[in-house]
Protein backbone atom coordinates (compact mmCIF):
# COMPACT_ATOMS: atom_id res chain seq x y z
CA UNK A 1 0.00 0.00 0.00
CA UNK A 2 1.56 3.20 -0.89
CA UNK A 3 2.32 5.65 2.34
CA UNK A 4 -0.35 7.84 3.77
CA UNK A 5 0.80 11.66 4.86
CA UNK A 6 -1.33 12.83 7.39
CA UNK A 7 -1.47 16.92 6.55
CA UNK A 8 -0.13 18.74 9.38
CA UNK A 9 -3.07 20.87 10.08
CA UNK A 10 -5.65 17.93 10.96
CA UNK A 11 -5.87 17.43 14.80
CA UNK A 12 -4.72 14.56 16.94
CA UNK A 13 -5.24 11.78 17.81
CA UNK A 14 -7.66 9.90 15.20
CA UNK A 15 -10.29 8.27 16.48
CA UNK A 16 -12.26 5.65 14.79
CA UNK A 17 -15.23 4.23 14.91
CA UNK A 18 -16.51 0.76 13.75
CA UNK A 19 -19.20 -2.02 14.67
CA UNK A 20 -17.31 -4.97 13.71
CA UNK A 21 -13.84 -5.46 15.77
CA UNK A 22 -10.88 -5.29 13.61
CA UNK A 23 -9.69 -8.55 16.07
CA UNK A 24 -11.50 -11.11 17.22
CA UNK A 25 -10.50 -12.71 20.72
CA UNK A 26 -11.71 -16.03 21.81
CA UNK A 27 -11.28 -19.50 24.32
CA UNK A 28 -9.42 -22.31 22.32
CA UNK A 29 -10.95 -25.72 23.28
CA UNK A 30 -7.73 -26.51 25.83
CA UNK A 31 -8.69 -22.99 27.47
CA UNK A 32 -6.02 -20.69 25.59
CA UNK A 33 -7.18 -17.44 24.26
CA UNK A 34 -6.94 -17.01 20.53
CA UNK A 35 -6.84 -14.24 17.95
CA UNK A 36 -8.23 -13.68 14.41
CA UNK A 37 -7.98 -10.73 12.41
CA UNK A 38 -12.08 -9.53 11.56
CA UNK A 39 -13.58 -9.81 8.58
CA UNK A 40 -15.19 -7.92 6.16
CA UNK A 41 -14.37 -5.37 3.69
CA UNK A 42 -14.56 -2.16 5.23
CA UNK A 43 -12.72 -3.27 8.48
CA UNK A 44 -10.30 -4.94 6.84
CA UNK A 45 -9.26 -1.68 4.71
CA UNK A 46 -9.84 0.52 8.32
CA UNK A 47 -7.43 -1.96 9.69
CA UNK A 48 -4.53 -1.64 6.80
CA UNK A 49 -5.03 2.28 7.17
CA UNK A 50 -5.01 2.59 10.74
CA UNK A 51 -1.54 0.80 11.01
CA UNK A 52 -0.21 3.69 9.18
CA UNK A 53 -1.38 6.16 11.27
CA UNK A 54 0.81 7.82 14.24
CA UNK A 55 -1.31 8.24 16.97
CA UNK A 56 -4.85 6.55 15.95
CA UNK A 57 -7.32 5.25 18.46
CA UNK A 58 -10.38 2.76 17.77
CA UNK A 59 -13.67 2.26 18.88
CA UNK A 60 -15.42 -0.90 18.47
CA UNK A 61 -18.36 -3.07 19.62
CA UNK A 62 -16.99 -6.39 21.76
CA UNK A 63 -18.08 -8.81 19.77
CA UNK A 64 -18.12 -11.56 22.68
CA UNK A 65 -16.95 -12.57 26.31
CA UNK A 66 -13.29 -12.50 25.42
CA UNK A 67 -13.19 -9.44 24.42
CA UNK A 68 -14.93 -8.15 27.18
CA UNK A 69 -12.42 -10.03 29.15
CA UNK A 70 -9.04 -8.23 27.04
CA UNK A 71 -10.84 -4.77 27.93
CA UNK A 72 -11.01 -5.01 31.58
CA UNK A 73 -7.29 -6.56 31.30
CA UNK A 74 -6.74 -2.89 30.77
CA UNK A 75 -9.30 -0.70 33.19
CA UNK A 76 -9.47 3.11 32.03
CA UNK A 77 -7.41 2.68 28.54
CA UNK A 78 -7.97 1.44 25.38
CA UNK A 79 -6.09 -2.49 24.39
CA UNK A 80 -2.72 -1.86 23.03
CA UNK A 81 -3.12 -4.76 19.73
CA UNK A 82 -0.89 -5.36 17.38
CA UNK A 83 -2.67 -5.90 13.89
CA UNK A 84 -0.66 -8.27 12.52
CA UNK A 85 -1.54 -11.01 10.45
CA UNK A 86 -1.80 -13.03 13.82
CA UNK A 87 -3.18 -10.49 16.22
CA UNK A 88 -2.09 -9.91 19.51
CA UNK A 89 -2.11 -8.05 22.63
CA UNK A 90 1.41 -6.17 23.06
CA UNK A 91 2.78 -3.39 26.02
CA UNK A 92 1.26 -0.06 26.05
CA UNK A 93 5.27 1.08 25.20
CA UNK A 94 5.64 -0.59 22.03
CA UNK A 95 7.03 0.90 19.21
CA UNK A 96 5.89 -1.77 16.35
CA UNK A 97 4.26 0.10 13.27
CA UNK A 98 1.63 -2.40 13.55
CA UNK A 99 0.09 -1.18 16.80
CA UNK A 100 -3.62 0.02 17.35
CA UNK A 101 -5.10 1.04 20.51
CA UNK A 102 -8.60 -0.56 20.82
CA UNK A 103 -11.90 0.46 22.90
CA UNK A 104 -13.97 -2.03 23.35
CA UNK A 105 -18.03 -1.23 23.92
CA UNK A 106 -19.87 -3.46 25.58
CA UNK A 107 -23.42 -3.56 24.84
CA UNK A 108 -26.00 -5.89 26.48
CA UNK A 109 -27.03 -8.62 24.12
CA UNK A 110 -31.17 -7.79 24.29
CA UNK A 111 -30.35 -4.51 23.15
CA UNK A 112 -28.09 -4.80 20.94
CA UNK A 113 -30.57 -7.03 19.02
CA UNK A 114 -32.85 -4.47 19.18
CA UNK A 115 -30.32 -2.44 17.76
CA UNK A 116 -28.84 -4.45 14.97
CA UNK A 117 -31.42 -6.97 14.77
CA UNK A 118 -34.49 -4.77 14.38
CA UNK A 119 -33.33 -1.64 13.40
CA UNK A 120 -29.87 -1.66 11.63
CA UNK A 121 -30.54 -4.75 9.71
CA UNK A 122 -32.96 -5.00 8.37
CA UNK A 123 -34.63 -1.63 8.00
CA UNK A 124 -32.09 0.57 8.11
CA UNK A 125 -30.96 -1.80 5.34
CA UNK A 126 -33.58 -2.38 3.65
CA UNK A 127 -34.88 1.07 3.27
CA UNK A 128 -31.10 2.12 2.26
CA UNK A 129 -31.02 -0.48 -0.58
CA UNK A 130 -34.52 0.05 -2.07
CA UNK A 131 -35.81 -3.47 -0.58
CA UNK A 132 -38.79 -2.95 0.50
CA UNK A 133 -40.94 -1.77 -2.83
CA UNK A 134 -44.79 -2.39 -2.04
CA UNK A 135 -43.48 -4.22 0.63
CA UNK A 136 -43.15 -1.82 3.11
CA UNK A 137 -42.53 -2.53 6.12
CA UNK A 138 -45.00 -2.98 9.61
CA UNK A 139 -44.04 -0.31 12.34
CA UNK A 140 -45.48 -1.16 15.64
CA UNK A 141 -44.46 -0.98 19.27
CA UNK A 142 -41.89 -3.42 18.94
CA UNK A 143 -39.44 -1.38 16.21
CA UNK A 144 -40.40 1.78 18.36
CA UNK A 145 -39.29 0.22 21.40
CA UNK A 146 -36.26 -1.21 19.33
CA UNK A 147 -35.63 2.43 18.22
CA UNK A 148 -35.75 3.86 21.77
CA UNK A 149 -34.28 1.13 24.04
CA UNK A 150 -31.52 -0.01 20.90
CA UNK A 151 -30.54 2.01 18.49
CA UNK A 152 -30.44 5.06 20.31
CA UNK A 153 -28.95 3.72 23.72
CA UNK A 154 -26.33 1.83 22.28
CA UNK A 155 -25.87 4.97 19.55
CA UNK A 156 -25.11 7.09 22.77
CA UNK A 157 -23.28 4.39 24.52
CA UNK A 158 -20.49 4.76 21.58
CA UNK A 159 -20.72 8.31 21.45
CA UNK A 160 -19.60 8.40 24.85
CA UNK A 161 -16.35 6.26 23.63
CA UNK A 162 -16.07 8.15 21.50
CA UNK A 163 -16.10 11.16 23.58
CA UNK A 164 -14.36 10.26 26.41
CA UNK A 165 -10.93 8.90 23.87
CA UNK A 166 -11.51 12.71 22.50
CA UNK A 167 -11.06 14.17 25.64
CA UNK A 168 -8.33 11.86 26.84
CA UNK A 169 -6.55 13.31 24.66
CA UNK A 170 -7.69 17.10 25.43
CA UNK A 171 -11.04 17.72 23.48
CA UNK A 172 -9.08 18.11 20.35
CA UNK A 173 -9.73 14.96 17.62
CA UNK A 174 -10.45 13.92 14.26
CA UNK A 175 -13.47 11.48 14.71
CA UNK A 176 -13.82 9.72 11.92
CA UNK A 177 -17.21 7.29 11.92
CA UNK A 178 -18.21 4.81 9.81
CA UNK A 179 -21.49 3.25 8.52
CA UNK A 180 -25.38 3.10 9.24
CA UNK A 181 -25.15 2.04 12.70
CA UNK A 182 -24.43 4.66 14.02
CA UNK A 183 -26.29 7.70 12.81
CA UNK A 184 -26.41 9.48 16.66
CA UNK A 185 -22.78 9.68 17.41
CA UNK A 186 -21.83 12.95 15.73
CA UNK A 187 -24.37 15.05 16.97
CA UNK A 188 -23.28 14.02 20.63
CA UNK A 189 -19.89 13.79 20.48
CA UNK A 190 -20.44 17.18 19.46
CA UNK A 191 -22.18 18.10 22.41
CA UNK A 192 -19.60 17.19 24.66
CA UNK A 193 -16.44 17.92 22.11
CA UNK A 194 -16.95 21.05 20.25
CA UNK A 195 -13.29 21.01 19.18
CA UNK A 196 -13.55 17.99 17.60
CA UNK A 197 -13.31 17.96 13.50
CA UNK A 198 -16.20 14.94 12.67
CA UNK A 199 -17.04 13.34 9.43
CA UNK A 200 -18.73 10.26 8.83
CA UNK A 201 -18.19 7.95 5.79
CA UNK A 202 -21.66 5.82 5.19
CA UNK A 203 -20.67 2.78 2.99
CA UNK A 204 -24.23 2.21 1.77
CA UNK A 205 -26.12 3.84 -0.47
CA UNK A 206 -28.06 6.80 0.21
CA UNK A 207 -32.07 7.01 -1.09
CA UNK A 208 -33.89 9.73 -1.70
CA UNK A 209 -36.16 11.58 0.54
CA UNK A 210 -39.83 9.69 -0.22
CA UNK A 211 -37.89 6.22 0.54
CA UNK A 212 -36.89 7.85 4.47
CA UNK A 213 -40.66 8.42 4.50
CA UNK A 214 -41.25 4.49 5.33
CA UNK A 215 -40.18 6.11 8.99
CA UNK A 216 -42.30 8.40 11.30
CA UNK A 217 -40.99 11.57 11.70
CA UNK A 218 -39.71 10.84 15.23
CA UNK A 219 -37.26 8.23 13.67
CA UNK A 220 -36.45 9.86 10.59
CA UNK A 221 -35.87 13.61 11.72
CA UNK A 222 -33.47 11.82 14.97
CA UNK A 223 -31.58 10.40 12.07
CA UNK A 224 -30.49 12.98 9.83
CA UNK A 225 -30.23 15.23 12.59
CA UNK A 226 -27.50 13.11 14.74
CA UNK A 227 -26.13 12.62 11.35
CA UNK A 228 -25.57 16.53 10.70
CA UNK A 229 -23.72 16.69 13.84
CA UNK A 230 -20.75 16.00 11.44
CA UNK A 231 -18.76 18.24 9.64
CA UNK A 232 -18.66 16.25 6.85
CA UNK A 233 -20.81 13.41 5.39
CA UNK A 234 -19.04 11.15 2.97
CA UNK A 235 -20.46 8.40 0.58
CA UNK A 236 -19.10 6.26 -2.33
CA UNK A 237 -20.94 8.32 -5.42
CA UNK A 238 -22.21 12.25 -5.65
CA UNK A 239 -25.45 10.58 -6.69
CA UNK A 240 -25.73 9.27 -2.61
CA UNK A 241 -24.49 13.02 -1.39
CA UNK A 242 -26.80 14.89 -3.49
CA UNK A 243 -29.93 12.88 -2.01
CA UNK A 244 -28.64 12.80 1.36
CA UNK A 245 -28.97 17.36 1.25
CA UNK A 246 -32.12 16.60 -0.76
CA UNK A 247 -33.27 14.32 2.22
CA UNK A 248 -32.03 17.51 4.62
CA UNK A 249 -34.17 20.26 2.93
CA UNK A 250 -37.34 18.10 2.41
CA UNK A 251 -37.86 16.46 5.56
CA UNK A 252 -36.18 19.05 8.04
CA UNK A 253 -36.69 22.21 6.15
CA UNK A 254 -33.41 23.14 6.05
CA UNK A 255 -31.03 25.41 3.27
CA UNK A 256 -29.12 23.15 1.02
CA UNK A 257 -26.88 24.09 -2.01
CA UNK A 258 -26.24 21.48 -4.34
CA UNK A 259 -23.67 23.34 -6.46
CA UNK A 260 -21.42 23.02 -2.98
CA UNK A 261 -23.25 20.00 -1.42
CA UNK A 262 -23.62 21.90 1.84
CA UNK A 263 -26.27 22.56 3.91
CA UNK A 264 -26.77 25.34 6.60
CA UNK A 265 -27.69 23.66 10.13
CA UNK A 266 -27.45 25.75 13.54
CA UNK A 267 -25.11 28.21 12.21
CA UNK A 268 -22.97 25.81 10.63
CA UNK A 269 -21.54 24.64 7.22
CA UNK A 270 -22.17 20.64 6.85
CA UNK A 271 -20.66 19.20 3.75
CA UNK A 272 -21.45 16.35 1.78
CA UNK A 273 -18.57 14.66 0.03
CA UNK A 274 -17.97 11.37 -2.11
CA UNK A 275 -14.98 9.17 -2.16
CA UNK A 276 -15.27 5.70 -4.42
CA UNK A 277 -13.65 3.47 -1.64
CA UNK A 278 -11.41 1.08 -3.20
CA UNK A 279 -8.61 -1.67 -2.22
CA UNK A 280 -5.48 -2.67 -1.59
CA UNK A 281 -3.76 -3.30 -5.05
CA UNK A 282 -0.57 -5.05 -4.47
CA UNK A 283 -1.37 -6.86 -1.23
CA UNK A 284 -4.30 -8.47 -3.50
CA UNK A 285 -1.90 -9.27 -5.92
CA UNK A 286 0.44 -10.66 -4.00
CA UNK A 287 -2.60 -12.93 -2.32
CA UNK A 288 -2.99 -13.98 -5.35
CA UNK A 289 0.48 -15.11 -6.72
CA UNK A 290 0.38 -17.08 -3.35
CA UNK A 291 0.87 -21.05 -3.08
CA UNK A 292 -2.41 -21.43 -1.73
CA UNK A 293 -4.41 -19.67 -4.59
CA UNK A 294 -1.78 -20.94 -7.03
CA UNK A 295 -3.25 -24.18 -6.39
CA UNK A 296 -6.90 -23.37 -6.56
CA UNK A 297 -6.66 -21.79 -9.97
CA UNK A 298 -5.23 -25.18 -10.78
CA UNK A 299 -8.12 -26.84 -9.75
CA UNK A 300 -10.98 -24.23 -11.41
CA UNK A 301 -8.73 -24.41 -14.63
CA UNK A 302 -9.06 -28.62 -14.65
CA UNK A 303 -12.54 -28.92 -13.84
CA UNK A 304 -14.23 -25.56 -15.20
CA UNK A 305 -12.34 -23.06 -17.18
CA UNK A 306 -10.64 -25.11 -19.85
CA UNK A 307 -10.09 -25.65 -23.32
CA UNK A 308 -13.65 -24.33 -24.94
CA UNK A 309 -15.42 -24.00 -21.61
CA UNK A 310 -15.75 -20.34 -20.30
CA UNK A 311 -16.43 -19.38 -16.74
CA UNK A 312 -19.16 -17.39 -15.66
CA UNK A 313 -18.06 -16.24 -11.90
CA UNK A 314 -20.42 -14.16 -8.99
CA UNK A 315 -19.25 -14.08 -5.41
CA UNK A 316 -21.31 -12.37 -3.21
CA UNK A 317 -23.09 -12.76 0.11
CA UNK A 318 -26.71 -14.21 0.10
CA UNK A 319 -28.54 -10.79 0.28
CA UNK A 320 -31.20 -9.62 -1.64
CA UNK A 321 -30.31 -6.68 -2.63
CA UNK A 322 -27.37 -8.67 -4.61
CA UNK A 323 -29.86 -10.04 -6.94
CA UNK A 324 -28.72 -13.44 -7.33
CA UNK A 325 -31.84 -15.53 -8.19
CA UNK A 326 -32.31 -12.90 -10.91
CA UNK A 327 -29.03 -13.56 -12.39
CA UNK A 328 -29.28 -17.23 -12.22
CA UNK A 329 -32.62 -16.36 -14.41
CA UNK A 330 -30.73 -14.77 -17.10
CA UNK A 331 -28.42 -17.29 -17.13
CA UNK A 332 -30.84 -20.01 -17.49
CA UNK A 333 -32.76 -17.66 -19.90
CA UNK A 334 -29.30 -17.83 -22.21
CA UNK A 335 -29.06 -21.01 -22.76
CA UNK A 336 -31.96 -21.68 -23.66
CA UNK A 337 -31.43 -18.95 -26.34
CA UNK A 338 -28.13 -20.33 -27.00
CA UNK A 339 -28.41 -24.10 -26.69
CA UNK A 340 -24.97 -24.34 -28.44
CA UNK A 341 -23.65 -23.56 -25.14
CA UNK A 342 -24.74 -26.12 -23.13
CA UNK A 343 -21.37 -27.99 -21.61
CA UNK A 344 -19.49 -25.17 -22.73
CA UNK A 345 -20.01 -22.61 -20.35
CA UNK A 346 -20.08 -22.79 -16.87
CA UNK A 347 -21.74 -20.85 -13.61
CA UNK A 348 -19.56 -20.62 -10.68
CA UNK A 349 -21.33 -19.18 -7.61
CA UNK A 350 -19.79 -18.66 -3.98
CA UNK A 351 -22.03 -17.41 -1.89
CA UNK A 352 -21.63 -16.50 1.47
CA UNK A 353 -25.29 -16.87 3.64
CA UNK A 354 -25.94 -13.88 5.48
CA UNK A 355 -28.08 -12.99 8.35
CA UNK A 356 -29.73 -16.09 8.53
CA UNK A 357 -31.41 -14.65 11.62
CA UNK A 358 -33.22 -12.38 9.96
CA UNK A 359 -36.09 -13.82 7.83
CA UNK A 360 -35.70 -11.90 4.67
CA UNK A 361 -32.56 -13.25 4.45
CA UNK A 362 -33.23 -17.04 5.14
CA UNK A 363 -36.23 -17.06 2.80
CA UNK A 364 -33.64 -15.06 -0.29
CA UNK A 365 -31.20 -18.04 0.55
CA UNK A 366 -34.13 -20.67 0.05
CA UNK A 367 -35.14 -19.12 -3.27
CA UNK A 368 -31.50 -19.08 -4.27
CA UNK A 369 -31.41 -22.78 -3.95
CA UNK A 370 -34.26 -23.58 -5.91
CA UNK A 371 -33.65 -21.57 -8.49
CA UNK A 372 -30.47 -23.48 -9.26
CA UNK A 373 -32.31 -26.80 -8.77
CA UNK A 374 -34.78 -25.97 -11.21
CA UNK A 375 -31.64 -24.63 -13.77
CA UNK A 376 -29.50 -27.90 -13.35
CA UNK A 377 -32.28 -30.17 -13.56
CA UNK A 378 -33.12 -29.22 -17.25
CA UNK A 379 -29.55 -29.97 -18.09
CA UNK A 380 -29.93 -33.81 -16.18
CA UNK A 381 -29.54 -35.45 -19.93
CA UNK A 382 -26.97 -34.35 -20.91
CA UNK A 383 -25.27 -34.57 -17.71
CA UNK A 384 -24.27 -31.31 -18.04
CA UNK A 385 -24.88 -28.81 -14.19
CA UNK A 386 -24.66 -25.49 -15.65
CA UNK A 387 -24.52 -23.77 -12.14
CA UNK A 388 -21.81 -25.09 -9.36
CA UNK A 389 -23.26 -23.19 -6.31
CA UNK A 390 -21.18 -22.87 -2.98
CA UNK A 391 -22.00 -21.88 0.00
CA UNK A 392 -18.57 -21.12 1.39
CA UNK A 393 -16.24 -18.15 2.77
CA UNK A 394 -12.81 -18.65 1.46
CA UNK A 395 -10.52 -15.65 0.41
CA UNK A 396 -7.80 -17.89 -1.44
CA UNK A 397 -10.81 -20.05 -3.60
CA UNK A 398 -12.52 -16.23 -4.69
CA UNK A 399 -9.05 -14.96 -5.73
CA UNK A 400 -8.02 -18.05 -7.55
CA UNK A 401 -11.68 -17.63 -8.98
CA UNK A 402 -11.39 -14.03 -10.15
CA UNK A 403 -8.45 -14.98 -11.64
CA UNK A 404 -9.53 -18.15 -13.79
CA UNK A 405 -13.09 -16.50 -14.85
CA UNK A 406 -14.06 -15.12 -18.56
CA UNK A 407 -17.05 -13.13 -16.87
CA UNK A 408 -17.73 -11.65 -13.44
CA UNK A 409 -21.24 -11.19 -13.22
CA UNK A 410 -22.03 -8.13 -10.81
CA UNK A 411 -26.14 -7.26 -10.76
CA UNK A 412 -26.84 -5.70 -7.70
CA UNK A 413 -30.21 -4.05 -7.42
CA UNK A 414 -28.41 -1.27 -5.83
CA UNK A 415 -24.71 -1.39 -4.16
CA UNK A 416 -22.92 1.32 -2.30
CA UNK A 417 -19.63 0.25 -4.10
CA UNK A 418 -19.11 -3.11 -4.83
CA UNK A 419 -15.69 -4.73 -3.99
CA UNK A 420 -15.83 -7.69 -6.05
CA UNK A 421 -15.37 -6.02 -9.11
CA UNK A 422 -12.64 -3.96 -8.62
CA UNK A 423 -11.08 -7.07 -7.11
CA UNK A 424 -11.47 -9.26 -10.06
CA UNK A 425 -10.46 -6.77 -12.63
CA UNK A 426 -6.77 -6.45 -10.97
CA UNK A 427 -6.07 -10.14 -10.91
CA UNK A 428 -7.64 -11.38 -14.05
CA UNK A 429 -5.47 -13.54 -16.19
CA UNK A 430 -8.37 -14.85 -18.97
CA UNK A 431 -9.40 -11.31 -20.12
CA UNK A 432 -12.13 -11.09 -18.26
CA UNK A 433 -15.35 -9.25 -19.10
CA UNK A 434 -17.36 -7.63 -16.10
CA UNK A 435 -21.30 -7.46 -16.43
CA UNK A 436 -21.84 -4.91 -13.78
CA UNK A 437 -25.19 -3.32 -12.57
CA UNK A 438 -26.03 0.23 -13.61
CA UNK A 439 -26.63 0.62 -9.91
CA UNK A 440 -23.27 -0.18 -8.14
CA UNK A 441 -21.12 2.76 -6.84
CA UNK A 442 -18.45 1.02 -9.10
CA UNK A 443 -20.01 1.52 -12.23
CA UNK A 444 -19.20 5.01 -12.30
CA UNK A 445 -15.67 4.14 -11.85
CA UNK A 446 -15.72 1.32 -14.53
CA UNK A 447 -18.82 1.20 -16.58
CA UNK A 448 -17.07 2.13 -20.04
CA UNK A 449 -15.33 -0.84 -19.56
CA UNK A 450 -18.06 -3.32 -18.61
CA UNK A 451 -20.93 -4.68 -20.11
CA UNK A 452 -23.89 -2.90 -18.40
CA UNK A 453 -26.89 -4.51 -16.67
CA UNK A 454 -30.50 -3.33 -15.45
CA UNK A 455 -31.00 -5.27 -12.59
CA UNK A 456 -34.88 -6.11 -13.07
CA UNK A 457 -34.90 -6.65 -16.52
CA UNK A 458 -33.77 -10.73 -16.80
CA UNK A 459 -33.92 -10.09 -20.49
CA UNK A 460 -31.53 -7.69 -21.18
CA UNK A 461 -29.31 -9.46 -18.80
CA UNK A 462 -29.08 -12.48 -20.56
CA UNK A 463 -28.37 -10.97 -23.40
CA UNK A 464 -25.45 -8.97 -21.56
CA UNK A 465 -23.92 -12.31 -20.50
CA UNK A 466 -24.05 -13.74 -24.19
CA UNK A 467 -22.24 -10.49 -25.34
CA UNK A 468 -19.42 -10.69 -22.48
CA UNK A 469 -18.83 -14.53 -23.32
CA UNK A 470 -18.80 -13.80 -27.03
CA UNK A 471 -16.94 -10.10 -26.78
CA UNK A 472 -13.70 -9.92 -29.50
CA UNK A 473 -10.38 -11.42 -27.06
CA UNK A 474 -8.50 -7.78 -28.14
CA UNK A 475 -11.44 -5.73 -26.88
CA UNK A 476 -11.67 -7.94 -23.81
CA UNK A 477 -8.16 -7.45 -23.11
CA UNK A 478 -7.80 -3.76 -23.84
CA UNK A 479 -10.91 -2.88 -21.19
CA UNK A 480 -9.87 -5.26 -18.70
CA UNK A 481 -6.30 -3.15 -18.51
CA UNK A 482 -7.54 -0.05 -18.87
CA UNK A 483 -10.47 -1.12 -15.92
CA UNK A 484 -7.52 -2.15 -13.95
CA UNK A 485 -5.60 0.68 -14.48
CA UNK A 486 -8.69 3.22 -13.01
CA UNK A 487 -8.15 0.91 -9.73
CA UNK A 488 -4.43 1.13 -9.37
CA UNK A 489 -4.58 5.05 -9.36
CA UNK A 490 -7.66 4.92 -7.38
CA UNK A 491 -6.66 2.61 -4.84
CA UNK A 492 -7.63 2.33 -0.81
CA UNK A 493 -4.72 4.98 0.02
CA UNK A 494 -5.70 6.84 -2.54
CA UNK A 495 -9.02 6.98 -1.07
CA UNK A 496 -8.61 8.27 2.83
CA UNK A 497 -5.79 10.84 1.66
CA UNK A 498 -8.62 12.48 -0.53
CA UNK A 499 -10.88 12.50 2.33
CA UNK A 500 -7.48 13.73 4.56
CA UNK A 501 -6.86 16.39 2.49
CA UNK A 502 -10.66 17.44 1.99
CA UNK A 503 -10.47 17.60 6.19
CA UNK A 504 -7.42 19.78 6.15
CA UNK A 505 -9.13 22.29 4.23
Amino acid sequence: MKRIKMPENLPRPVVLLSHRAPVAFRRSADGKRTARRGAGGLVTALTDLSTQLEDVRWVCAAGGGEDVAVAAEHPGEPVPVALTAQPRVVSRDSTEDSVVPLRFVDVPEDQHERFYGVISNPLLWFIQHGLYGANSPDLGDAEHHAFSEGYVPVNEAFADAVAEEVEAAGGSALVMLHDYHFYLVAERVRKRCPDALISQFIHIPWPGPDSWRLLPPSMRERLLHGLLGNDVVAFHTEGSARRFLLSAQELLGLRVDLDTLTVEVDGRTVRARYYPISIDVASLRELASSKAVVDRIEDLSQNLAHGECQLILRVDRTDPSKNIVRGFAAFGLMLEDHPELAGKVRFLALLQPSRLDVPEYAAYLSAIAAQVARINARYDHLDYEPIDLRLIQDLPLAVAAYSACDVLMVNAVVDGMNLVAKEAVVVNRRDAVLVLSENTGAHQELGDYAVTVYPYDIRQQADALYEALTRPREQRRANLRDAAGVIERNDIAAWFSAQLADLAR
